[in-house]
C-alpha cells in the first residue's frame, strides 16, 4: 500500500495512519469546501437560468430591486453560514469519537453513517425553504413568475444536493473506512445503484424536465418568441450537459477509488508481496468487494504460512511433492546418497549441560548441518534425537547425488569443528538403491527412505567416531561421484560392518580438505 495518495483513493484524504483532530480537521475543511462548492455551483446555475434561461417572464423588472438585491443574497449568506456551521456542529459530535482515536460503539457507527445524509438534507431543507420564499415573495408581484421561479430554485438545489451528496460521501470516506474496520459494516446493497440515480436525475431528468416546463410556458403563457425559446432549450442543454459532466465524473471517481485500491493490491499480490490489505472505506457493494479482496489475501497468507512450516517440518522439496499432486502411501525405487550424523557422547553432554543450554547447542549442530544439506539440494528427512538423516537424490533428482552428499559431509565436518567445538560427531556416508516414498497410515504418514544405504551410512558414522573430524564413506559413494569430489578422499580399509556378511571398503575425507 505503502503510497499515501492511496490509502482511500485521493491525496487530498491523507493516510491511513493519519488519526484525531488532524483527521477531523482535514475531513472538516473537505465537508465545507464541497457545501460551499456545491452551493456557488446552484447560484451561478439558477442566474443563468432567471436571466439567459428562462428570461420570460422577467424577474429583474424594477418594482423587485429589494428581492434581487437585498432578499437574495442575504438569504443565500444566511443559508450558506448556517450550513457550513451546522455542518460543523454535527461533524463535531458525530465523530467525536474518531477525534478522541477511540474505538467506536454501535450507536457512534449509526451516527456517522448517517452524517453525510445529514449535511445533504440540511442543504435539501434550505433550497426548499428558499423556493417557498422566492416563490412567494415573486408570485405576490408578477403570479406569472410562480412557475418558473419554483423551477428555478427546485432545479439548482436538486443541483446542489446531488453534488453535495457525492462530495460529502467522498469526504467521510477516512472515518466511514474505521467504522467499518471496527465491525459495524451495514453497507447499502442498493449504494451505486443510488449514486447512479442521482447523477442521471440531476444531470438528466431535471434538465429535461425543465425543457419541457419551457415549451409549456411558451405555449400556456406565449410570451416567448422563437429567438427566447431557442436560447431557453440551449441554456438548459449546456448546463444539462455541464452538470451531467461533472457528476458523471464525481459518481466515476467514487467507483474507481475502491476498483483501483484493489487493482494496486492485485498488482502486489500477483508480484509475490501478501501484505497487499486495501483499506475498506466505500458504503456500497465496492466495500464488499474490498473486503472480498481482504479475505482472499488473509487465505493467501495463511496458506503461505502453512505452506511454509509444512516445508520447515517435512523438506520444501517433500512439501512442493506433496502439494503439486495428491499423496499416497508407498514408493519408488530410487538410487541415492545418505548422509548420517550421530553425535558422539550425548549422555555426557545432557550432564553436563542444562537442558535448556543442550537444546541450544543441538540448534546450532542441526542449524549447520540443515544449511550445508540444502547448499547442495539435499534433504533433511529425519532429526532423530542427536542424529541426522540427509538424502541426496529424492524426493528430487540429482546430477551427482553422490556427489553432492560427499560435499556436504565434508563442509558440516569443517563448520562443526569451528562453530559447534562442544560437540563431536561421526559421519558416514552411504550409496545404493532405496525405496523412497509415503509410510505409515493413510491419516498420518511421512516420507522417507528404505534400504541398505540407510543403514550403510548410520553405521559408517559409528565408525567415523574414532576420529570425528574426517567423514567416513563408502566405496559406492566414491565410485559414483564426479572425479572432482571423489579425488577429495582416500582409501581407508574393508570393514564388515555390524549386521553385515561381506567386508565394506571405506574411505575418509582427506585432511587438508578439511581445513580453512
Amino acid at each position: 500500500m505503502g503510497r499515501m495518495s492511496r490509502d482511500y483513493g485521493s491525496i487530498l484524504l491523507g493516510s491511513a495512519s493519519e488519526r484525531g483532530v488532524k483527521q477531523r480537521v482535514r475531513i472538516q475543511i473537505l465537508i465545507t469546501g464541497s457545501i460551499v462548492v456545491a452551493n456557488s455551483i446552484g447560484a451561478v446555475i439558477a442566474v443563468v437560468l432567471a436571466s439567459v434561461g428562462i428570461p420570460e417572464p422577467n424577474v429583474f423588472q424594477t418594482r423587485m430591486w429589494w428581492i434581487n438585491f437585498i432578499a437574495v443574497p442575504v438569504y443565500v449568506t444566511f443559508a450558506l453560514l448556517f450550513g457550513v456551521l451546522w455542518g460543523t456542529i454535527v461533524v463535531v459530535r458525530d465523530l467525536r469519537w474518531s477525534i478522541r482515536d477511540e474505538k467506536p460503539t454501535a450507536r457512534d457507527a449509526r451516527k456517522t453513517r448517517r452524517a453525510p445524509w445529514k449535511l445533504v438534507m440540511v442543504q435539501a431543507v434550505l433550497w426548499l425553504l428558499a423556493a417557498a420564499l422566492a416563490t412567494i415573495a415573486y408570485g405576490i408581484y408578477d403570479p406569472r413568475l410562480i412557475p418558473k421561479v419554483l423551477f428555478i430554485v427546485t432545479f439548482s438545489g436538486a443541483v446542489v444536493v446531488g453534488i453535495s451528496y457525492l462530495l460529502v460521501d467522498f469526504a467521510m470516506r477516512p472515518v466511514l473506512a474505521e467504522v467499518i474496520n471496527a465491525g459495524f459494516s451495514g453497507r447499502k446493497r442498493a449504494g451505486m445503484r443510488t449514486r447512479a440515480l442521482i447523477s442521471w436525475l440531476v444531470g438528466s431528468g431535471i434538465p429535461l424536465t425543465g425543457i419541457l416546463l419551457v415549451g409549456l410556458f411558451k405555449l400556456i403563457f406565449d410570451s416567448l418568441d422563437g429567438t427566447s425559446y431557442l436560447i431557453a432549450v440551449t441554456v438548459l442543454a449546456c448546463i444539462a450537459i455541464a452538470t451531467g459532466l461533472l457528476l458523471t465524473f464525481l459518481n466515476t471517481v467514487s467507483i474507481l477509488g475502491p476498483i483501483r485500491s484493489v487493482q494496486t493490491g492485485m498488482n502486489r499480490v500477483r508480484a509475490g508481496k501478501t501484505d497487499a490489505d486495501v483499506v475498506v472505506y466505500d458504503g456500497t457493494e465496492l466495500g464488499d468487494l474490498q473486503v472480498g479482496f481482504n479475505t482472499m489475501v488473509h487465505g493467501l497468507r495463511e496458506r503461505e504460512r502453512i505452506r511454509d512450516l509444512f516445508g520447515r517440518h517435512v523438506g520444501h522439496d517433500v512439501a512442493e511433492a506433496a502439494l503439486a499432486s495428491d499423496p499416497e502411501l508407498g514408493g519408488v525405487e530410487r538410487t541415492v546418497a545418505v548422509v548420517f550424523v550421530d553425535v558422539i557422547g550425548s549422555t555426557a553432554l545432557a550432564a553436563e549441560h542444562p537442558p535448556t543450554e543442550v537444546v541450544t547447542i543441538l540448534n546450532r549442530f542441526f542449524a549447520v548441518i540443515v544449511h550445508e544439506v540444502e547448499e547442495q539440494r539435499g534433504l533433511v528427512n529425519k532429526f532423530e534425537g542427536d542424529a541426522v538423516l540427509a538424502i541426496f537424490g529424492a524426493p528430487i533428482d540429482l546430477d551427482d547425488p553422490a556427489g553432492g552428499a560427499l560435499a556436504a559431509s565434508r563442509q558440516i565436518a569443517k563448520r562443526l569443528a569451528a562453530e559447534v567445538p562442544e560437540i563431536s560427531a561421526g559421519i558416514g556416508v552411504g550409496y545404493g538403491p532405496v525405496v523412497a516414498g509415503n509410510v505409515g497410515a493413510i491419516e498420518r504418514f511421512e516420507f522417507t527412505v528404505i534400504g541398505d544405504p540407510v543403514n550403510e551410512a548410520a553405521r559408517l558414522s559409528e565408525l567415523a567416531k574414532r576420529d570425528p573430524s574426517r567423514p567416513v564413506a563408502s566405496a559406492r559413494a566414491i565410485d559414483a561421484a564426479s572425479p572432482g569430489e571423489a579425488e577429495n578422499w582416500e582409501r581407508q580399509e574393508t570393514v564388515t560392518l555390524r549386521g553385515r556378511s561381506e567386508g565394506t571398503l571405506v574411505y575418509a575425507a582427506l585432511p587438508e580438505t578439511l581445513v580453512g
